[in-house]
């Protein structure tokens, strides 16, 4: 098993927003405070299994993956994972906007994106090969565990050059709301979700932030070390550049 604490770099909402309390109340957890919550209300009345439905996504607190877990290096520590992360998000770069809907993904029930975003794809990829030099190998032991078998060849590339399959190509921004689910459960779940995400009135998102998780054992959930807003690209100087060459 691969050593701990293990790190993640997320796209998690402002804290306090209405999307981060959606999710977070959903899941019944806080990564920024590290705390429980209570489901919102009427939701275990709908449905009550719904605290084993959410077991899995709990203990990654309500986020996207932009460069999933990982051990670090070994000679590389927490305080050069934090200044890569703050120099990440100093630079300079078009902020992805997304239309985000409540929907289905591989099984599981999540907020995705109505449409590919070929800048979310950049920002994701930027993710996976500017911190990968922090990390750690994959042992053979976490490498059985994803299944290499049940991949595509280029998702099992991926799990070798990058540790984790779903990047590059085939990312695909999800923030998670529950397990895999069932066929015959998937419909009515879905749709008590897309209510409650409707009544948050969020009809564009803006991947406008990083945060550094960490996960201390492998039974504990992931809590946020520190977050960081991405510096917008300035088009304007772009353009003045351009017109003085």
């Amino acid at each position: 098993m691969a050593p701990f604490p293990r790190y993640a770099i997320y796209y998690v909402s402002a804290p306090g927003t209405d999307l981060d309390r959606f999710g977070a109340q959903l899941l019944g957890y806080d990564a920024f405070s590290g705390e429980d919550l209570p489901f919102p209300d009427g939701i275990m009345q709908m449905t009550p299994d719904w605290h084993d439905l959410t077991r899995d996504p709990r203990k990654y607190g309500f986020h996207a993956t932009l460069k999933a877990p990982l051990s670090l290096a070994h000679g590389k520590t927490e305080g050069e994972l934090l200044a890569a992360c703050e120099k990440f998000a100093d630079a300079s770069r078009p902020i992805p906007v997304i239309t985000p809907v409540v929907d289905s993904i591989s099984g599981f029930i999540a907020v995705v994106s109505a449409e590919p975003s070929a800048a979310l794809e950049r920002l994701a990829a930027d993710c996976v090969r500017e911190f990968d030099s922090l990390r750690a190998p994959l042992t053979s032991g976490d490498r059985a565990r994803r299944n290499p078998s049940a991949l595509t060849p280029r998702q099992c590339e991926h799990l070798d050059r990058w540790g984790y399959p779903y990047v590059m190509a085939d990312f695909r921004f999800h923030m998670t709301l529950t397990g895999r689910l069932a066929a015959e459960r998937r419909e009515p779940v879905m749709m008590m979700l897309r209510n409650r995400f409707s009544a948050v009135g969020l009809k564009t998102l803006a991947i406008d932030r990083i945060a550094l998780c960490r996960q201390e054992r492998p039974d504990s959930p992931f809590r946020i070390v520190n977050h960081w807003k991405l510096r917008i690209e300035d088009t304007s100087d772009k353009k003045r550049h351009r017109n003085y060459r």
